[in-house]
């Protein structure tokens, strides 16, 4: 009897840690984040795209309007077993270039810098009508052709 007791509370033991032990949460690091000895290395003026391309690598993004920026993004998140992953630090660097080519500044921002966005929900309208099911079906009935339906060649 006290065998049978002792083996029950070792098992209880065992599926409380393993349950305990999977849901201790779990660290993901992404991106590309220089480290601040090779970002003392950039000099604005004087370096160019080719110049930090090759001391940084490629950056993570580029802007798409206005003056031609580098982002290099990196981030840490905490995931708990399925719940949705907590950020816990976000850093941007942020390096612009001139009409020249040079850098013209290097910026750094953090996760207090961020802001969320609202997409706006309308649609774009497309060219063209809006056919159901049912019309589609209908609209290919005897539309094929008799010839290669066969197998004989033209």
């Amino acid at each position: 009897m006290r065998n049978n007791l002792a083996a029950i509370a070792a098992i209880a033991i065992v599926v409380v840690a393993g349950t305990l032990g999977a849901c201790s949460p779990t660290m993901e690091n992404r991106g590309n984040l220089p480290t601040a000895e090779l970002l003392s290395q950039i000099r604005p003026g004087t370096q160019g795209k080719d110049d930090i391309g090759a001391l940084l690598g490629s950056p993570s993004s580029t802007s798409l309007f206005g003056e031609e920026t580098w982002y290099y993004i990196s981030s840490r998140e905490e995931k708990v077993a399925f719940l949705r992953p907590t950020e816990l630090e976000r850093k941007v660097v942020a390096i612009r270039f001139g009409s020249d080519g040079k850098v013209r500044d290097v910026r750094t921002y953090g996760l207090e810098d961020g802001r969320e966005v609202s997409p706006v929900d309308r649609e774009t309208p497309s060219a063209g009508n809006d056919v159901t099911i049912l019309q589609q079906f209908l609209g290919n009935v005897g539309r094929f052709n008799k010839d290669k339906a066969r197998g004989n060649k033209i």
